[in-house]
């Protein structure tokens, strides 16, 4: 063979072996990054759900009221980063009414700017519907208190 065919020869196969290498490097970074996303989104759930058992008991201990405790807890499963989730709505429907009916009212400061007549109406209301509600609550968090979640189910 010709000197030049072997000199491109080997410079092509030099070329070839780099671009192998860096793409093999690529592949590696990117298999090490998806890896550490879905680290991350296991510990998020595995926080998220001891969140919701920690506020399951403080609602079925009288810690926590049952307006929060339902505001809380609906947020939480709602914020859980699992592909199909279960319809929570149906699981747990005392929970999620009391939210409904609650998640709108104001706090802080739109509070304030109320009347104190307004405020009292709105706590009698409130009340009332937590009295209403109660008692299925207390068996809804006593479920959510051993809630999990399968990693299987990871929202890529």
């Amino acid at each position: 063979m010709d000197i030049k065919l072997i000199i491109t020869l080997l410079i092509a196969l030099a070329i070839i072996g780099g671009l192998a290498f860096y793409a093999g490097r690529l592949l590696f970074r990117l298999r090490k990054q998806e890896q550490q996303r879905l680290d991350n989104i296991q510990q998020r759930i595995a926080r998220i759900t001891q969140s919701i058992q920690t506020i399951s008991m403080a609602v079925e201990q009288q810690q926590c009221n049952l307006s929060e405790g339902c505001i809380r807890l609906c947020n939480l499963l709602a914020g859980l980063p699992i592909a199909n989730p279960p319809n929570y709505a149906e699981l747990y429907p005392s929970v999620h009414e009391l939210h409904n009916k609650v998640a709108n009212l104001p706090t802080h400061d739109a509070r304030k700017l109320l009347t104190p007549s307004e405020r009292r109406g709105q706590d009698m209301q409130r009340e009332e519907d937590e009295a209403l509600l109660e008692s299925k609550i207390l068996l809804e968090v006593g479920q959510l208190k051993l809630f999990t979640i399968s990693y299987g189910k990871l929202r890529i």
